[in-house]
């Protein structure tokens, strides 16, 4: 950064608005995971919060999804009532809605609410995609 050079102000609300930016090396598959461990939502018969830690394992193909927008993102979901699954489905649409990557896939781990921990795995494949096999070395 030059010395000259403003910061912009970091955002102080939630927002919806994914952003994205391009993949550096969209002629190779790779895996970006990233782990938000403070995303929160309210149950929708309690009004209580929940709270989960979201795993985002991806392999992007054009577009990648920026990190700051993630954040603000996730901050949205904290004062909507949720079933676990119909938020974890919804964060997935949303997201490869934005990256159209060719494979995503959202853990997302429930923290105990009566006595019940509750996981969510939902996966999207682009069309036409394989994983490449598995690599053992010896």
């Amino acid at each position: 950064m030059t010395k000259n050079a403003k910061l912009e102000p970091m955002s102080t609300r939630p927002s919806k608005q994914l952003e994205t930016f391009e993949n550096p090396q969209p002629e190779r598959d790779y895996s970006i995971r990233i782990r938000v461990p403070e995303f929160t939502c309210l149950c929708p018969k309690t009004g209580q919060p929940d709270f989960a830690t979201l795993h985002i394992e991806y392999v992007p193909d054009r577009l990648c999804v920026e990190l700051k927008s993630l954040k603000l993102y996730v901050w949205s979901f904290r004062e909507e009532g949720a079933f676990h699954e119909a938020v974890t489905n919804r964060i997935l649409d949303d997201l490869v809605k934005a990256v159209e990557p060719r494979f995503m896939r959202l853990t997302a781990e429930f923290n105990v609410r009566g006595g019940i921990y509750t996981t969510v795995v939902a996966e999207h494949r682009a069309e036409g995609w394989g994983a490449p096999p598995p690599v053992t070395l010896p």
